[in-house]
């Protein structure tokens, strides 16, 4: 990777309008570098122009299923960033078309510009998984290693919260109009959410030549939550009470098979059933190698810090709730 007395000026970020590109352009411009925001709709990326001084940010078109443009917009810059992925197929935005074939257009055009790359996959990216998501990240992955080797490095977040985030924020939505929320499989699925502030800080350390070329990065929270213990968390914080009710696999398998012929974003799919049967949390050998947010140095903020500075929303008097009962003597 870059070196630190060879800092680039320019970074072009693939997918930095979206939930976590927005963070990772806004730690990018505090260091002082100017971003390439490289999205399908360069129109729709206005909200990036505050994040940095005028002119330090500019949005232009790309799409990772045409080379060409993904080619355009690595001229010139001096590093790049790959956060594109999608966890739905929809329309042309498949799996492999995306996160497989989009992240080797974006690794071989790095390589023919000379430019390093930090490339963001998913714990659980795995050529080899039943899951086309962790299949297509793991490809995508085997892509960037075989053509960019140390000038290129991987980070492999576990579910990722805040602001806007597509996990806690779906099932606090869910809470307003059902009385129970469900815990598929039962809820012992193990995660180790990890704040986006956090893993936008570990990207821009990346592009700082602050990481080791060619490695694999494992960027989890500082708790291994159960899918039951991330709902429970997140009933205090909204300060709403919901049932709990087990569901078995081949009956969420039936769930996400309907849902994902719905129109719209789905609640869940048959290949996110297929995910949650696999523990997503930082591996033993990652930690061993300090391949991890502790390892390089971030103290990672915790769930129970964060989700009440977005989440209060939910609950049925919004932010007040508190000072209300305290004025009553209930607080």
């Amino acid at each position: 990777m870059t070196t630190l007395s060879n800092m680039p000026k320019v970074v072009t970020v693939f997918g930095g309008s979206g939930f976590l590109g927005r963070h990772v352009t806004r730690a990018l411009a505090k260091r002082g570098y100017r971003v390439r925001a490289a999205v399908r709709r360069p129109d729709l990326a206005f909200h990036l122009q505050p994040l940095g001084d005028v002119g330090q940010i500019a949005a232009i078109q790309a799409n990772l299923r045409h080379k060409w443009s993904v080619e355009r917009a690595v001229e010139g810059a001096d590093a790049a960033i790959n956060l594109v992925g999608i966890l739905f197929e929809g329309g042309k935005q498949g799996f492999d078309a995306v996160q497989e074939y989009g992240a080797r257009y974006v690794a071989e055009s790095c390589d023919k510009a000379g430019i390093p790359l930090v490339h963001v996959s998913a714990i659980g990216a795995d050529p080899d998984s039943e899951s086309q998501y962790a299949r297509s990240k793991g490809r995508g992955e085997d892509w960037v290693r075989q053509t960019l080797g140390d000038n290129a490095v991987i980070m492999r977040p576990s579910i990722i919260f805040g602001p806007e985030d597509n996990f806690f924020n779906q099932f606090a939505s869910m809470t307003r109009y059902s009385p129970f929320l469900p815990l598929i499989g039962g809820g012992e699925t193990k995660f180790q959410p990890v704040y986006v502030g956090d893993v936008a800080e570990a990207i821009a350390r990346g592009i700082d030549g602050r990481l080791r070329g060619g490695a694999t990065y494992e960027l989890g929270g500082p708790e291994v939550m159960s899918f039951r213990k991330c709902l429970e968390e997140m009933l205090e914080v909204i300060q709403r009470k919901r049932a709990l009710v087990s569901i078995p696999w081949w009956a969420a398998s039936m769930q996400g098979r309907f849902f994902q012929m719905m129109p719209g974003t789905p609640l869940i799919t048959e290949d996110q059933v297929r995910l949650l049967r696999t523990d997503n949390v930082v591996s033993q050998a990652a930690i061993d190698d300090r391949r991890t947010l502790d390892g390089i140095g971030i103290d990672a903020s915790t769930v129970e810090a964060i989700l009440p500075t977005y989440l209060w929303r939910f609950r049925v008097t919004g932010q007040f709730r508190n000072n209300v009962a305290a004025e009553k003597g209930e607080g």
